[in-house]
């Protein structure tokens, strides 16, 4: 039998492993980011801004993205590997893009259908998977990043209410949201609440002057005085697992994103250096260049057969903690070295927004650190392979 020849944007054959809805999901979203996303996004990024977010998280709730892996409410209630191959795809576009629909679905929603009454999954989650309503999720402080057990909002009663004071820090999505999921310290641990942004004592100021990740909206939420009912509350889960199981969702997806922003990265300066000629040939023809994207695609490669080895533990209900922690501290190292070797191939085109190794890059290094530090997922596995934990 004769072998057909080898794709060089796939040679492990990786797309053989994906299923035939697998495929049609990664068709459906490059259809849509093509079309309504890629024409723009290098613009989105210098201004700083997406113009009609409105329009691109509605266009984003029509193609299902959002919550893409909850059941109900208007969710797809597709597997955790097919979220994970639409994350790729976003990323691919920008992690800025990425970021929204990892905060909509894996923070904000995951955290109401996780934790929420039936009450409040009813109220918020239809419109939120439809993209009408956008969410984002305030854990991280100014003084409480790495150790969230020392966050300082608070929350106390007042009668039937809660009254909430405190400052989030770094929060997606936060200048635009309609709502917001807040976590504080109350007398009875830490508990998380639904505030709508137009409760009174609420405002969500935006972050500007930001170099990375800048097609995507970051602020502040500051609670000063919020009253809320007792109903905004989630009703049972208290202390660190509830805000830690929704990071554990968000980090799969990042699992998988961070490889988009890597696959373009490595295609663009596979397809450049094939171009780009000195000394009288393409530079795709000197063994240093060759060199550096035989190292890009595999280390590719094996990101990605972890991150489906991840994805299909996930659909099969046997994924830990600590293997999402290996897949966010392998992917996002090696997709942001990837980009760093993509931007010397291209040489001093690379630092322009005409292709998207440059923003990529800066891009990468806020998904380094959020979601967990290296440092953090670090400790997390080094506690796995010793038994000791190092962290205090």
């Amino acid at each position: 039998m004769k072998l057909p020849p080898l794709d060089p944007t796939d040679p492990a054959g990786l797309d053989d492993l994906l299923t035939e809805d697998e495929k049609e999901i990664r068709s459906a979203v490059r259809q849509v980011l093509d079309a309504s996303v890629e024409p723009y996004i290098a613009e989105w990024f210098e201004q700083g801004s997406i113009p009609d977010i409105r329009s691109l998280t509605r266009e984003l709730g029509s193609l299902g993205v959002l919550g893409m892996h909850l059941e109900g409410y208007g969710c797809a209630g597709m597997s955790a590997t097919e979220y994970g191959v639409a994350c790729l795809e976003i990323e691919a576009t920008d992690s800025g893009l990425r970021s929204l629909v990892s905060v909509q679905g894996s923070l904000a929603m995951f955290a109401i259908w996780r934790w929420g009454s039936e009450e409040q999954k009813q109220q918020w989650l239809p419109g939120m998977a439809a993209g009408e309503l956008i969410g984002c999720f305030g854990l991280t402080e100014p003084d409480a990043g790495s150790d969230p057990s020392s966050l300082t909002t608070r929350a106390r009663r007042d009668g039937s209410d809660w009254i909430l004071d405190g400052r989030k820090l770094w929060i997606s999505n936060a200048p635009f949201a309609d709502v917001a999921v807040v976590w504080a310290q109350t007398d009875e641990g830490i508990r998380g609440f639904i505030v709508p942004a137009d409760t009174p004592g609420f405002s969500a100021p935006e972050i500007k002057h930001k170099l990375s990740l800048r097609a995507s909206a970051t602020g502040e939420l500051v609670l000063d005085g919020v009253r809320l009912p007792d109903s905004a509350v989630f009703p049972e889960v208290r202390g660190l697992k509830g805000p830690l199981a929704c990071l554990n969702e968000a980090r799969f997806g990042i699992v998988w994103g961070a490889l988009g922003a890597a696959r373009s990265s490595l295609e663009v300066a596979r397809t450049y250096a094939k171009d780009r000629v000195q000394f009288g040939k393409p530079i795709a023809a000197f063994q240093l260049t060759q060199q550096k994207l035989v190292n890009m695609s595999l280390e590719y490669t094996k990101g990605y057969l972890l991150a489906l080895h991840l994805g299909r533990r996930k659909d099969a209900g046997k994924l830990r903690p600590e293997q999402v922690s290996l897949g966010k501290l392998n992917n996002v190292r090696e997709a942001l070295e990837i980009c760093r070797t993509a931007r010397t191939i291209l040489g001093a085109n690379g630092i322009s927004l005409e292709y998207p190794v440059i923003r990529h890059q800066n891009n990468l290094e806020s998904v380094l650190t959020y979601e967990g530090t290296v440092e953090m997922h670090t400790l997390v596995l080094g506690q796995v392979l010793t038994g000791e934990s190092a962290f205090r």
